[in-house]
């Protein structure tokens, strides 16, 4: 149990100290995202005003040598220089190219005089494919481009994004790396501290079992003398409805020492010292045997279906009290002449053990606060069982304990199915 729960404040540490990272990793990237999208956009629209100014067919005819870089120097006569942007040397770094279109769709040309690394018919084909998408903003490869309309036809503008994007790339990749090594490095701090976290819930769950432990010890005295005493009484008065309920009243209260006693010991780190494997099939044959006359007195039924040759590696008496519980709650509140089945298969790597009965309550039992300790779904039927409420917290121990979970299932209070998968 302690363990478990040391396992629980880690992973809720550890899930906690995660999520907070992935949020801060998100937004970081979703900011410089929408920073350097805005910035590109910006720039798209100096370009956009640059366009709308200059006409094409103003524009005298390219020389050699000319239309590779932002622009002529003075006193040349090429095509007009860049100069829209604010930062006057991101205008000799801008990179761009433009497309315009007919009314009809088709290309009419393209401006390619501030970019090297493309020729006209690979803008024009750029451009095309961004008209097929039908959207105005965007990155396509490693541009961003802009698809408006100017002087009344359509144009669409690009922009050399390779640097922002592989800017957004790397802050994306080492926001990865920070979070993976700062979650390795967390995980030893974690662990240590959930120790130092838990140690309060340790020493009271020691002082706890210690006093069960204890008490179970001193009861046994008293109960053990109340019994010879009774024995003694009987023989001399006889039996009456007296000594038969007092008789009683000594095995439930018996039942319970032993019970609290076995499930202290079961939240020990190694509550079974020695293991072996056994079988499962064979151990509930014997527990079938033992619990045949109380089922058939009670009136009831035992329909079984146990798989030949199942074997475990377990404690074997502990896997015995745990199908005894199981059996003795069935019998207990199954409804009256009722059937009750029990069934052991193998499924893959998995040993399934089903208990079913049928039961009567007002309305469906808590299923997750069954297992747990001293509940009782309907308390005046549980008195008149005699049951003490530990059993099924015993069952669910004595599972864990063997590596396998317990669950049950009585969704319209009318039918209990228990299920172990060991």
């Amino acid at each position: 149990m302690l363990k478990k729960m040391r396992r629980r404040v880690i992973c809720a540490a550890m899930l906690a100290f995660f999520s907070v990272i992935v949020v801060i990793a998100v937004l970081v990237n979703i900011v410089n995202y929408c920073v350097e999208t805005k910035r590109a956009d910006k720039t798209l629209t100096y370009i956009a005003g640059f366009e709308e100014r200059e006409a094409p067919g103003e524009r005298p005819p390219d020389k050699p040598g000319q239309g590779q870089g932002p622009g002529p120097g003075p006193g040349d006569n090429g095509p007009p220089s860049f100069r829209e942007l604010p930062d006057v040397e991101a205008n000799y770094m801008t990179r761009f190219f433009i497309v315009r279109f007919r009314e009809d769709g088709t290309a009419s040309s393209a401006f390619t005089d501030f970019i090297a690394s493309i020729d006209e018919k690979e803008a024009i084909n750029y451009a095309q494919q961004i008209l097929k998408k039908g959207k105005t903003h965007g990155y396509y490869k490693e541009y961003r481009y802009l698809n408006t309309k100017i002087n009344g036809r359509r144009v669409v503008v690009f922009l050399n994004s390779i640097r922002e994007i592989q800017y957004m790339r790397s802050l994306r990749l080492l926001t990865i790396i920070i979070a993976e090594i700062s979650l390795i490095a967390l995980f030893p701090l974690v662990y240590l501290f959930s120790g130092k976290a838990i140690k309060p819930i340790v020493r009271n769950v020691e002082m706890q079992k210690q006093f069960i432990t204890d008490a179970g010890h001193e009861l046994k005295t008293p109960i053990t003398s109340i019994s010879t005493s009774l024995e003694v009484l009987t023989m001399e008065h006889g039996e009456d409805e007296w000594t038969d309920n007092i008789k009683n009243q000594i095995g439930r209260l018996s039942k319970l020492v032993h019970e609290m006693v076995a499930l202290s010991k079961m939240d020990e780190a190694t509550p079974f010292n020695e293991k072996e494997h056994f079988s499962l099939s064979d151990m509930l044959w014997e527990v079938v045997e033992v619990y045949q006359p109380q089922i058939k007195a009670s009136g009831k039924t035992l329909n079984t279906n146990i798989g030949e040759d199942i074997a475990i590696l377990g404690d074997k008496a502990a896997m015995e009290q745990m199908v005894s519980v199981l059996l003795d709650n069935a019998v207990r509140y199954s409804s009256p002449e009722s059937e009750i089945r029990l069934s052991l298969t193998k499924k893959k790597s998995h040993t399934v053990l089903e208990v079913f009965n049928k039961c009567n309550y007002e309305t469906p039992p808590d299923e997750e606060k069954l297992f747990d300790r001293f509940y009782r779904p309907d308390e005046s039927r549980s008195s008149e069982s005699g049951g003490s409420g530990i059993g099924l917290a015993i069952a669910k121990a004595v599972a864990e304990a063997h590596g396998g979970t317990i669950e049950a299932s009585c969704p319209d209070g009318k039918d209990m199915t228990i299920t172990v998968i060991l």
